[in-house]
């Protein structure tokens, strides 16, 4: 196994299977931040610091246990700008490590549900995924890595704040738990601009789909916890699933109102937007993301059959800046990289199809 194995699957395995609710549930995701207690938190530690926490990372990890999964360690300073972003547009590493300068790591299983960086904002942030609706899954995994974890290094905790983390809003359990939600029929009922400001005082918080400062693209939104300190990790998980199995609901009650009021226009909208995805010769990111989101939509309500909903998951990936440069071999000017989306998306569209054919 090695770093273009990563780079080279478009989606990671588990993104294949299907989860609880996985037509409105893409993900769920639980990760863990942990500090070492003998060096400084990356705000302040040097080079040298960064570089020996590491090694000692890298060091216990040719004794990890097998029945945890099989792991490749990857050192990040060794990698390319751009095969560092194909791996944050794949979310296996965060934007902050695809960024990062210094001495940095990340740890991979094999399907790609575990990714475990070094050197992140924290010395160690554990991150588990999972497809559809599965936090208590996704943190049963993270508790197994991170006793790990604690039988290996003298991780930063105090009696009374729990794990001590670089930024304070982590300071507790540590625990960052989160899904992955397509909401198109609140966005296009105009729900959503009602629904996120009561989320937030929930103690709860919605970001785009690469998390804090990004987009929501694709009518596709993140929801995580706020808190971190005062509750347990498994309170924690609690209330978000209880938030989460509410949104689903009010989405079902969304795309029902949608059929029911507005039928030949939402199924205008997605044909059309298929039509664009099928023959368009120039496709930006953001109508690309629009237009996977409204076919989407369309294979959940049966308006479309011939198409996989896996294939759009693949295709949300496939056409990111990071992926399109990857699979083409360099650097593409904005232009370029919207001709090369366009065609990519043409030419799975067609096999997809294609296949559907032949199996019926």
């Amino acid at each position: 196994m090695s770093l273009e194995k990563f780079l080279n699957n478009t989606v990671s395995s588990w993104m294949n299977d299907e989860g609880p609710h996985s037509d409105i549930v893409l993900s769920s995701r639980i990760r863990l931040a942990r500090n070492l207690t003998d060096y400084r938190f990356s705000t302040l530690y040097s080079s040298e610091e960064a570089r020996e926490i590491v090694e000692k990372v890298k060091q216990e990890f040719d004794s990890f246990p097998k029945n945890l999964g099989e792991m490749e360690f990857l050192s990040t300073d060794q990698m390319q700008p751009l095969q560092k972003r194909v791996l944050m547009e794949k979310h296996l590493i965060s934007p902050n490590l695809a960024e990062e300068s210094h001495f940095g790591a990340v740890v991979l299983s094999n399907n790609e549900d575990v990714s475990i960086m070094v050197n992140e904002e924290d010395h160690i942030r554990i991150q588990c995924l999972y497809p559809g609706l599965q936090l208590k899954e996704a943190l049963a995994k993270a508790n197994e890595l991170d006793d790990w974890f604690e039988s290996r290094f003298d991780l930063a905790f105090d009696e009374q704040r729990g794990y001590l983390t670089t930024c304070p809003t982590n300071v507790g359990t540590g625990l960052r738990a989160s899904v992955m939600m397509h909401l198109p029929g609140l966005v296009l009922t105009q729900q959503m601009n009602r629904i996120i400001p009561a989320i937030n005082q929930l103690g709860l918080v919605v970001r785009g789909i690469y998390g804090e400062g990004s987009e929501a693209l694709g009518n596709i939104f993140q929801i995580s916890n706020q808190i971190t300190l005062g509750k347990s990790e498994d309170d924690i998980v609690e209330d978000l699933l209880s938030l989460v199995e509410q949104i689903i609901t009010q989405e079902q009650s969304a795309r029902d109102a949608l059929v029911k009021t507005s039928n030949i226009q939402l199924e205008d909208r997605v044909y059309r937007s298929l039509g664009v995805l099928q023959y368009g010769r120039i496709i930006e990111s953001k109508e690309a993301a629009r237009c996977l989101s409204d076919v989407r939509l369309g294979i959940d309500l049966g308006y479309i059959e011939n198409i996989s909903r896996n294939i759009l998951n693949e295709l949300m990936i496939l056409t990111q800046p990071g992926f399109l440069q990857q699979y083409s071999g360099g650097p593409l000017r904005p232009n370029e990289r919207d001709s090369r989306r366009a065609t990519l998306i043409r030419e799975r569209l067609k096999l997809e199809t294609q296949n559907s054919e032949e199996e019926l």
